[in-house]
């Protein structure tokens, strides 16, 4: 919502609380900076807040921008968190910078890192929580011999092919990038070499829920987000603005196509609504997993939406 970053924090580990008792499974952060909305900056520092105030939900990063630290320096930080909160953490990994270019040079004071030497870092990330060997020369203390499961984020094709040849679990932002799902679930799915994490693909796929208790209330919610979109695609990223009667008759054309397809992957209404939509989703694309979002400004009722989507959960089980 439009506050200051403290109440999205404290409203971030509420959220989880409430997550945990629903029966969620996880609960990620996404690591942004420089954007007015979003207050994961410090994305280990926020699921450190989160998983002490939680007791079982796995807690992670969804995800690292790994371009932005050396791969060391990310597996200290998730060993200690590791240390910390055993069995509970998670690792998601992505390549983009997660900022817009002048901040990313901000961040790394230059840009001489490579994103397309991804994969090498991620195997760099992935040797530091191996078991050390004798002679190494450099250890993660905490992070050697620890088994944080890492995953591989990615929004078009190169994500799957990544986490295809190693051998690790994608998880693919469906629920604002859907254009190209389907053609990298297939790759993913079809390329799979086995790792010692995993011995057959796991396919995480986003999904935006706007669920309320009436299907108007649940359109009415939703302005937010499109609100946000239109304004970040428009260069004027800010707080998510409060939710709009009739914003969807102010827009261009354009950006009514725009919000159409990032809102593809969604399901917008009231329980009967939000369970058909979900249905359908999950029959087309049979993912392994789904990482549900509810860009919803006001706290109680984006709970209210999460908790109406963990009742329909045990429905499609």
């Amino acid at each position: 919502m439009g506050s200051d970053a403290g109440s999205s924090l404290r409203n971030s580990l509420d959220l989880a609380q409430h997550a945990e008792q629903w029966g969620y499974r996880r609960y990620w952060l996404a690591e942004h900076h420089s954007m007015p909305g979003i207050a994961s900056a410090a994305t280990s520092v926020v699921i450190g807040h989160v998983a002490a105030g939680t007791s079982s939900i796995r807690v992670g990063a969804g995800g690292i921008m790994l371009p932005n630290h050396s791969p060391l320096v990310i597996a200290e930080q998730f060993g200690t968190l590791e240390a910390l909160f055993p069995g509970r953490i998670d690792l998601g990994l992505g390549r983009a910078p997660g900022s817009d270019q002048t901040t990313a040079r901000a961040l790394r004071r230059n840009l001489d890192s490579d994103p397309d030497a991804f994969p090498q870092d991620v195997m760099e990330l992935r040797h530091y929580f191996a078991a050390a060997e004798a002679g190494q020369g450099v250890i993660a203390v905490p992070g050697n011999g620890l088994e944080v499961p890492l995953w591989i984020l990615g929004s078009s094709l190169f994500g799957a092919q990544v986490a295809a040849a190693l051998g690790l679990p994608f998880a693919f932002a469906s629920h604002f990038a859907p254009a190209m799902m389907m053609q990298a679930s297939e790759i993913y799915r079809r390329h799979f070499r086995p790792s010692t994490q995993l011995d057959r693909p796991h396919l995480m796929l986003g999904f935006n829920i706007f669920a309320a208790d009436s299907d108007a209330e649940a359109a009415l919610l939703a302005t937010s987000m499109k609100q946000a979109f239109v304004n970040l695609r428009s260069g004027r990223p800010n707080k998510l603005p409060p939710p709009m009667e009739g914003y969807e008759k102010t827009l261009p054309p354009a950006a009514t196509a725009m919000l159409a397809e990032v809102l593809s992957s969604s399901a917008i209404g009231s329980r009967d609504t939000v369970a058909r939509a979900l249905g359908a989703f999950i029959e087309r694309t049979r993912p392994d997993e789904l990482m549900l979002t509810s860009m919803i400004f006001d706290h109680s009722a984006r709970l209210r939406s999460y908790e109406i989507a963990a009742d329909i959960r045990q429905t499609l089980h």
